[in-house]
């Protein structure tokens, strides 16, 4: 499972929530929690919490997944028009 870092600021906003009710989520739920470098402190999501967050990242990039699954089915598509020698000189492109 990923690692997945968040400020307070953006653990509320996937709480729905402001960033003191997401500090305080955070201890009571007893995240990991870190100064980074920039200064500001980082919560480590546990696996709910990053479920959630992988799941509003699907929901928000449906567009890429149709494009992506578009790229894959010409690339299929393509690869079906070459003939076995074509794609055994073809090896190792992409």
């Amino acid at each position: 499972m990923p690692q997945i870092w968040m400020t307070y600021d953006e653990l509320g906003a996937l709480c729905a929530c402001g960033a003191m009710e997401a500090r305080n989520l955070a201890i009571n739920l007893s995240l990991d929690r870190r100064r980074s470098r920039d200064g500001a402190t980082r919560v480590k999501l546990d696996l709910a919490l990053t479920a959630r967050f992988l799941s509003s990242v699907r929901e928000s990039d449906f567009d890429l997944d149709c494009a992506i699954e578009a790229l894959h089915n010409t690339h299929r598509q393509m690869a079906e028009l070459l003939s076995p020698a074509e794609l055994h000189n073809r090896r190792g492109v992409a």
